[in-house]
């Protein structure tokens, strides 16, 4: 059975391999470099919060979330969802999108956004929407592809 709860440092093994996926694929996250285990280790403790998808002992996904700004806009959240290939489409994503807004909300957060979804990221996008998620607009060639060719990048918010 499926549950969303917070990351255990045993959990680190694989959500460094479920966010290494995605940062090798190329096409979603910002980040070229993978993480190994210490810095896994790190750049995970350094969220407000992590959230895995299990499935048992195995991580099927996960999701990090913390401040997209400072100060004056230090209750703007942001937030990165990584779901292992052998899992999409599964609906794994929603239940990690939902279950981080619902944490954004007690942690004292009033807006998750996101900075910058690929336009050609179809999925993620009618995900969002599906949510309730608006789109700010569009920023021309905003996102260097693993190829090299740049695409457009969408960002979206939704009040929590």
């Amino acid at each position: 059975m499926m549950l969303i709860r917070r990351y255990t440092e045993s959990d680190l093994e694989q959500m460094v391999a479920v966010w290494n996926e995605v940062v090798a694929e190329g096409v979603a996250f910002p980040q070229e470099e993978a993480l190994d285990a210490e810095t896994g280790r790190r750049f995970f403790a350094e969220q407000s919060y992590c959230g895995v998808a299990a499935d048992g002992d195995r991580v099927t996904g996960l999701y990090i979330l913390h401040p997209n700004n400072v100060g004056r806009c230090g209750h703007i959240c942001n937030a990165s969802y990584a779901v292992s290939s052998g899992f999409r489409g599964q609906h794994i994503g929603e239940k990690l999108v939902r279950d981080c807004i619902r944490k954004a909300g007690e942690l004292g957060f009033l807006i998750l956004q996101f900075n910058a979804v690929v336009e050609t990221n179809l999925p993620a996008r009618h995900l969002y929407e599906k949510i309730g998620f608006r789109q700010l607009g569009v920023i021309p060639r905003g996102f260097r592809m693993k190829d090299g060719h740049y695409e457009n990048i969408c960002p979206y918010y939704i009040e929590v």
